[in-house]
């Protein structure tokens, strides 16, 4: 490989630092992008650049690639950051949460000329290729039937659940034998630990060839398995990853003869397979360079992710709908990628909450009981509405903002990142409303600034802002703008001192108890002392 390649590594966790590793050992890694220490330490181990943030790396020209390690919930917004900068980019799996914003990425890189290669590392294994060749050459005749087991015990998330999290990777495999995408698929799920994340799960998919196929997944299974068995009509082969390598691949020569119409199972010998051993992770990062250095198709492209996230959606959706069978020509028909699939997208929304078309929710948000969300509304990522929300029509709601039970947010209001509304608080907007006066041209706007918490059954009328990191005490009434950092009570409400960024009430001294942060007061407002 040319020795001019350099990839910036985006994210530094538990298969981050595998991922640098490898790039380090091929003489490819220029960089970690990552906010922890573990990465930082590890950049100074490898000798290689560390940052923070991707803003100088993506601003680099001497990059020519990046690869995205960073949460699943991420890999859309980092992938076509990356690919818009001019950069090829390798992201795990999956390419993204939704088969929307997957094909926008595979369009997107297309539209720029970027190589996009997706990391379904089995695809790079030497065993798992030598399988597709036995296949391939019809050893084992018709293939009738593939099954794959992920077990093991502990990667427990949160943020995505086993499905995401495991499947994948077989997924992959199977259609890559199979030739195809099924036409079907349906899930039966566990939720052991936490009430909204699935700990087990198993997929059925079904294929116009007549094909079976199932992946079984779980975190809570007492040894590690990775095993995936092929049954042909000449034979069945079985992948058995946790074995030694020698003993890896094995033929069977087993088949199933019919006498009459009763059909018998004969038992042949069996064989293993020699392959040559290699490091799957270090092949992948090899065909990834070689990629970008020769301009050629990956293995793993973006259409081949998006035929592996069209059933990873399918089988979501039939989990969502208690192991309803899903056709995947549903998810694939249009070009919104079905917006109803929010659990696919890492979005939580109750059975008896309602979104409508047109709106968009970020990752990590949770709509409860009851809740309507209007359309043309925009909610950031890690937003909670509580019971009996409603939001829109055409309302932007920031990142992290939480709202509690029976709180109605209309037109012209926004609320900017992290603020906190009390139960049964009051928004307006208009100011002078009658039932029988049609006002709707009318509409004040008003902003609630980042950081900002509006009290239990306060009312925000319509046309005033509060500031960020204000505080608006329970029951208060606003009537006119609130500074930032103010602390407002009564009606009207009337400033009576002033809090920190932590809301923490401040003393004279304008230092914050909890933070030791120190302010000071500039006329009339007050500012944070740096």
């Amino acid at each position: 490989m040319a020795p001019g390649t350099k990839v910036s590594l985006f994210g530094c966790g538990t298969w981050g630092k595998n991922i640098a590793r490898n790039l380090s050992e091929l003489g490819a890694l220029h960089s970690i992008v990552d906010p922890s220490e573990f990465a930082k330490d590890l950049a100074a181990k490898l000798d290689v650049a560390y940052f923070e943030t991707a803003d100088e790396v993506l601003a680099d020209p001497g990059v020519a690639a990046v690869a995205v390690a960073t949460p699943a919930a991420t890999h859309f917004e980092m992938a076509s950051r990356a690919i818009n900068a001019g950069k090829d980019v390798f992201v795990e799996k999956p390419i993204s949460l939704n088969v929307a914003d997957g094909r926008i990425l595979g369009e997107l890189a297309q539209a720029k000329g970027r190589i996009l290669m997706v990391g379904h590392l089995l695809n790079y294994h030497p065993v798992f290729l030598k399988l597709k060749e036995i296949v391939a050459a019809g050893e084992l005749g018709r293939i009738r039937h593939i099954y794959s087991n992920r077990l093991g015990l502990g990667m427990v998330r949160t943020e995505e659940n086993v499905l995401w999290s495991f499947a994948p990777h077989d997924i992959s495999m199977i259609l890559g034998l199979a030739g195809a995408a099924p036409e079907r698929a349906s899930t039966a799920a566990t939720n052991i630990l936490n009430a909204s994340v699935a700990d087990n799960a198993t997929v059925q998919m079904e294929f116009a060839s007549g094909l079976k196929a199932s992946v079984s997944v779980s975190w809570l299974h007492p040894e590690k398995e990775q095993k995936l068995v092929i049954v042909g009509d000449k034979g069945m082969a079985m992948f058995l990853d946790t074995a030694p390598w020698e003993e890896k691949l094995v033929i069977y020569e087993n088949e199933v003869q019919w006498t009459g119409a009763r059909p018998k199972a004969v038992a042949g010998p069996k064989r293993q397979v020699e392959v040559a051993k290699g490091e799957p992770l270090k092949n992948e990062m090899a065909h990834f360079i070689v990629c970008v250095e020769t301009r050629a198709r990956p293995r793993t492209d973006a259409a081949e992710a998006l035929n592996v996230l069209g059933v990873l959606q399918a089988a979501q959706l039939s989990m969502d709908r208690a192991g309803q069978w899903v056709e995947l020509s549903d998810l694939t028909a249009d070009a919104s990628g079905k917006a109803t699939d929010w659990a696919g997208r890492g979005v939580y929304v109750d059975p008896t909450a309602r979104v409508d078309p047109g709106v968009e929710i970020g990752a990590g948000s949770k709509i409860w009981h009851f809740s309507h969300v209007l359309g043309g509304t925009t909610l950031g990522k890690r937003c909670i509405a509580a019971q009996n929300v409603m939001i829109g029509p055409d309302v932007v709601v920031g990142n992290g903002c939480k709202i509690q039970n029976n709180v109605s947010i209309y037109k012209g209001i926004t609320l900017e990142d992290d603020v906190f509304c009390g139960p049964s608080m009051v928004f307006t907007n208009v100011l002078t409303p009658r039932a029988h006066v049609e006002r709707k041209n009318e509409f004040a706007p008003t902003r609630i600034g980042k950081g900002a918490t509006l009290g239990a059954n306060c009312t925000i009328i319509c046309g005033h802002d509060v500031g960020k990191y204000a505080m608006v005490g329970a029951g208060a009434v606003v009537t006119k703008d609130v500074p930032d950092n103010a602390l407002v009570v009564g009606n009207p409400a009337r400033r009576i001192g002033w809090v920190s960024r932590s809301g923490e009430r401040l003393g004279d001294d304008l230092v914050c108890p909890r933070t030791n942060e120190r302010y000071r007061e500039v006329d009339g407002r007050l500012e944070l002392d740096d």
